[in-house]
């Protein structure tokens, strides 16, 4: 498991975005300075971090393309790293799916789950591997157990009986990080993202070891907005709290003013408005037997899973409009004229913003990963800036949708300050592997009168694949924020139906 540790990964990622940005702000020759970025992040002759540096220039290219909103190029054809840029050099693109690709020149070719015998292996006479396989996969040559993977079945039950622990499960890491087993491989043994499975939690990104996977992003677009002016307005997701250093809310909203931002809105917003819906919704449908649980709606992913994996579960998923598009609304029916700017820790917001019914309200998604490297590029700290205004459009409820069990801790609330006298039964689960065994105990009536939260992540939003900081840091950040709000629930009479 790396997340939250500050790889070279995460390093050439943020050097990459900080570079795709600071040719957005700063460039007068695009195509030329584009193509220079790779030479730019590996200079003279000696490769940092691959056996050949033409194969480390190459993969950084097509991180650029990625960066920049554009499709991978194919491997079997001269096409320039900048092919395609008179089209996403623009101030207003969508991502041409699909949002989440697999580098082939930067996959490692993982083995795909089988159990290989180490050099702890001391060729004992008792040799347990070879008595508890039930194939007879397993064989003594040269004084070492060795394992013909045609016979293995892979049950384990070798390794379990090894006294060396001289068998290791090789395993790929992005697969065994995919809930919905969309990791496939390629006729070259490399990973391959089947987009009809996957829902684009972004947790094989963040667990792959060679960074070979990555998500397209909306930087170079919004950079052009920016810089042409109009009102552009962002909506920050509530885990940003701790996300850019020691800097709180007012300085995070004085930075993003200083990148040309018109104004800031806490999506915790959208989220209270969430709250309040789906605390009035469990009442009337499931307390009243209309439903027999209730489904959260603010993660897109969970969303997804459920409707895509188990189809009979469509109409339980809440008809509450997410945190995200719920915010955007208000914004754009005070602002009618602006574009929103969706600011947070995930991958999966920037494919529900792409969905037709979402478009004309949620116009970017970026992350706090991606954030980071404009202010970089600009020149923007936002720990040094002068704070003006507070971000206070929020109570403690919409807050704690940052950390898995706050959203339905936020509802249970709601529910026991509108209804005093009705029982609240919660269930919650975060990682798409444990989502699923959630759903199928709801699908087999096991979780009936519940209100269930699903989250993508494991952890919640502070998990997610754009976020700065160790999972456990960012949680205890978000959960301060909650207990230290001034409001703690939203009034009964908030929600969203105006907004519909």
């Amino acid at each position: 498991m790396i997340r939250g540790l500050d790889t070279s990964v995460k390093r050439l990622r943020k050097q990459v975005f900080t570079e795709v940005a600071r040719v957005a702000w700063e460039s007068d020759n695009i195509n030329e300075d584009i193509e220079a970025i790779p030479y730019k992040i590996t200079p003279g002759d000696v490769p940092l971090y691959r056996e050949s540096i033409w194969r480390e220039r190459a993969i950084c290219a097509e991180r650029v393309r990625l960066a920049m909103g554009m499709s991978l190029r194919p491997e079997d054809q001269p096409v320039h790293v900048t092919a395609g840029i008179t089209e996403s050099n623009i101030s207003e693109k969508y991502y041409e799916p699909p949002l989440m690709q697999v580098i082939p020149s930067a996959c490692d070719a993982c083995a795909v789950k089988r159990y290989k015998v180490t050099d702890n292996c001391r060729g004992c006479v008792a040799h347990p591997c070879v008595e508890v396989c039930p194939k007879g996969a397993i064989s003594l040559q040269n004084g070492r157990s060795v394992i013909d993977q045609d016979k293995c079945i892979k049950c384990g039950k070798c390794r379990a009986a090894c006294p060396y622990s001289a068998i290791a499960y090789e395993t790929r890491p992005c697969a065994d990080a995919c809930g919905v087993n969309a990791i496939e491989s390629d006729e070259l043994g490399r990973a391959r993202i089947n987009p009809d499975k996957c829902v684009s939690c972004g947790m094989c990104m963040v667990n792959c070891p060679f960074g070979a996977i990555a998500d397209k992003s909306q930087i170079f677009q919004l950079i052009r907005a920016l810089k042409e002016g109009g009102e552009i307005i962002a909506e920050i997701a509530p885990a940003y709290i701790g996300q850019f250093g020691n800097a709180g809310p007012k300085k995070v909203k004085a930075a993003l003013m200083e990148l040309g931002f018109s104004e800031v809105y806490e999506v915790a917003l959208g989220a209270d408005m969430g709250a309040v819906t789906e605390a009035h919704h469990y009442v009337k449908e499931v307390v009243n037997g209309d439903l027999p649980f209730l489904l959260t709606s603010c993660c897109p992913s969970w969303s997804m899973l459920a409707k895509l994996y188990f189809p009979d579960m469509a109409d339980k998923v809440s008809s509450a409009l997410t945190p995200m598009v719920a915010t955007a609304r208000t914004i754009k029916k005070k602002h009618p004229n602006a574009r929103v700017v969706f600011v947070g820790p995930c991958a999966s917001k920037k494919l529900e913003a792409s969905r037709r019914s979402v478009r004309s309200d949620v116009d970017f998604v970026i992350t706090f990963e991606e954030l980071a490297a404009m202010f970089d590029a600009k020149g923007i700290d936002p720990e040094k800036l002068e704070h003006e205004e507070e971000i206070h459009d929020a109570t403690g409820a919409g807050r704690g949708y940052g950390v898995a069990g706050g959203v339905a801790e936020a509802i249970e609330k709601c529910i026991n300050a509108y209804y005093p006298d009705v029982d609240v039964y919660i269930e919650h689960a975060e990682g798409l592997d444990e989502c699923r065994k959630m759903l199928l105990l709801a699908k087999t009536g096991k979780k009936d009168g519940c209100l269930i939260e699903g989250m993508g992540c494991p952890g919640g939003c502070v998990a997610g694949a754009g976020t700065n900081i160790p999972i456990p840091k960012a949680t205890l950040a978000v959960k301060k924020s909650v207990k230290d709000s001034s409001k703690k629930i939203p009034p009964k009479e908030l929600g969203e139906i105006e907004l519909d």
